[in-house]
């Protein structure tokens, strides 16, 4: 995994946000709230790799479903391809932009494939799809929508590994994110290892002070402590 990454092990959201805070960046991060996570409990931290797609213009034309079930396999291929895949290292967070769209990008066979390369989350401004299944395999998602639709004759390929817009935040690959229950932050590579630093500050203190009350309060102590 990288290095920068691997200083934001064990950090929540909101210690980031804070060490953010120490640095001087207020506010600079903070992926729209409404791109939430799948399934509660789901925690990541990794390196950026972004992808971008957009509207298609092309019309799909009447057609049987012989022809159909050969037209959905040429979208993919050429004009939907899901080329990040094969760039993943070990430990990188997927960051998609997807317009924003309703439109069903991911699902439970994509989300075993990214597993199998190293990915260990996605973060999605756009549609995630066989969310049921998305959750028994474990596969960390957040996303803007849950969606049912494929992204056959909805979205093209635009770009990958180039600067995107994820939930209003502006994030380059090779940044940090960090991702749980309360949403998703995006830290510039520049100032991660000192954000990092005041984030784990925070994240000592709080334990220490939780831990004392849990104590105080005959409460049996937890991995949170």
């Amino acid at each position: 995994m990288d290095e920068v990454a691997k200083l934001f092990e064990g950090l929540r959201v909101a210690d980031v946000s804070d060490g953010m805070d120490a640095v001087g960046l207020r506010d600079v991060g903070l992926v729209d709230r409404a791109i939430r996570p799948i399934w509660r409990g789901a925690r990541i931290f990794g390196r950026a790799i972004t992808a971008r797609y957009v509207p298609t213009n092309e019309v799909v034309p009447t057609m049987s479903p012989e022809e159909y079930a050969e037209y959905s396999r040429r979208w993919y291929a050429e004009k939907c391809p899901y080329s990040f895949l094969q760039i993943a290292q070990p430990g990188d967070v997927l960051v998609l932009d997807l317009s924003g769209l309703e439109v069903g990008f991911w699902g439970s066979n994509v989300a075993l494939a990214a597993k199998k390369a190293g990915i260990v989350g996605v973060i999605i401004d756009g549609g995630c799809r066989d969310t049921f299944e998305i959750e028994k395999q474990r596969c960390p998602v957040w996303a803007r929508h849950i969606a049912r639709t494929t992204v056959i004759g909805r979205l093209e390929f635009a770009g990958m590994n180039e600067t995107i817009n994820c939930g209003g935040v502006k994030v380059r690959p090779g940044d940090i994110v960090v991702a749980d229950d309360d949403g998703v932050i995006v830290v510039p590579r520049e100032v991660a290892p000192e954000v990092a630093k005041w984030a784990r500050k925070e994240l000592e203190a709080d334990k220490q002070a939780r831990r004392k009350l849990y104590e105080e309060l005959g409460m049996p102590l937890d991995e949170t402590v």
